[in-house]
């Protein structure tokens, strides 16, 4: 499912423009000003996002030139100018697109198709795109070996991110300690299985918000354990 983050001052428009793409299928985000814009279109990951040009706090030009310096995400910008010069300005600074309130909703969603639709043939015409895991907010770059919890970059040390990995790979599976220790070290286990429990148990204070209450790898008591999704 693909994520749109609408920022846009005008709640009943990005109200609207919210309801018809979850319609369609598209997983929406809403900021209502710029700083506060800006700040989750860097902190968070997403495949578009549509930009008002009029903000409080920080335009939408220069939130666009922000964004355009560390992240190649698609930008459609909305304005209720209609002057060529700042359609050309947009664009300059990176915009993928421009387009002049009012608008109907069924056009928005037309080009928001469109525009992901276009960068998602420029990766592919590209270089091969990273084997990613993505459960409830975690991410799992296994190529880049990097991982992130809503947005936020969590740091493992390599046995710690092959196990996460591995479970995550293979969910709502249960396996035993013995199975983990065998497949992630490599070697015989006998007597280096509690190895696995502690490995489990600092993965869980890096992607649990409650270690005594875990949201992705489950205790299976007297077995193992099983990540859930």
């Amino acid at each position: 499912m693909s994520r749109i983050l609408i920022i846009e001052d005008e709640l009943s428009i990005a109200e609207l423009e919210k309801d018809y793409l979850e319609i369609d299928g598209f997983e929406v985000a809403l900021e209502l000003s710029g700083d506060t814009g800006l700040a989750t279109a860097l902190e968070d990951e997403f495949d578009l996002i549509i930009l008002d040009v009029m903000l409080p706090e920080i335009d939408g030009f220069e939130i666009c030139k922000q964004i355009r310096e560390q992240k190649n995400t698609p930008i459609l910008m909305v304005s209720a100018k209609k002057e060529d010069i700042d359609k050309i300005r947009g664009l300059g600074l990176g915009a993928d697109d421009y387009i002049t309130k009012p608008f109907s909703p069924s056009e928005l969603v037309a080009r928001v198709k469109a525009h992901l639709a276009r960068y998602e043939r420029l990766i592919s015409s590209g270089m091969p795109k990273n084997d990613i895991v993505e459960i409830r907010g975690l991410k799992i770059d296994t190529t880049a070996r990097r991982v992130f919890l809503n947005g936020e970059e969590k740091f493992f040390t390599t046995k710690e991110f092959d196990l996460l990995t591995f479970l995550a790979k293979n969910p709502n599976r249960v396996f035993s300690k013995e199975e983990l220790f065998n497949k992630i070290w490599d070697m015989e286990s006998v007597g280096e299985i509690a190895t696995v429990t502690v490995h489990i148990k600092k993965i869980r204070e890096k992607i649990e918000y409650s270690t005594s209450k875990p949201q992705y790898i489950e205790t299976i008591w007297g077995v193992g354990y099983r990540f859930k999704v």
